[in-house]
């Protein structure tokens, strides 16, 4: 997850930038702060085990983020565009929540309750994410978008 939440903050920086919609860009932009809260608990994690933080590539993270450049490629209509962004966001909050859902026991195994907690937390964090981006979703107004 810390590679995971790493390559996040950067395509969330790349959605706020090309968001139209000022409401969607400000959604952008809160997750991406909180996604970087997610990178700087993850290393204090890694801290309280006496571990560096190492990234491991995520090849369904790096897919999501290809599928994106490949879709953006294409010139989409803007409001097309920003319709994609929210879904690979819902995306990308649903697959953070199933990580985290399971590392949480996989940490209180060996009796890191503490650390379980924290990612108990940040996956809490995912699924309010997942909700305000789901809230985006459903305002979405598919009236300007154009059929291609």
């Amino acid at each position: 997850m810390y590679y995971t939440e790493q390559q996040l903050v950067d395509a969330l920086e790349d959605l706020r930038e090309g968001a139209v919609d000022e409401e969607v860009e400000e959604a952008f932009s809160e997750h991406r702060e909180e996604t970087q809260g997610h990178v700087d608990r993850l290393e204090d994690i890694f801290q309280s085990l006496d571990m560096q933080p190492e990234a491991s590539e995520d090849p369904i993270v790096d897919a999501v983020i290809e599928q994106h450049g490949e879709f953006v490629e294409r010139d989409p209509d803007d409001k097309v565009l920003e319709r994609y962004n929210v879904l690979a966001a819902r995306k990308s909050e649903h697959y953070g929540i199933a990580s985290y859902g399971n590392l949480t026991p996989i940490a209180q195994e060996p009796g890191h309750d503490d650390i379980a907690d924290r990612l108990e937390e940040i996956m809490r964090e995912e699924q309010d994410a997942l909700d305000e981006v789901a809230q985006l979703d459903e305002e979405f107004d598919f009236g300007d978008i154009p059929a291609e």
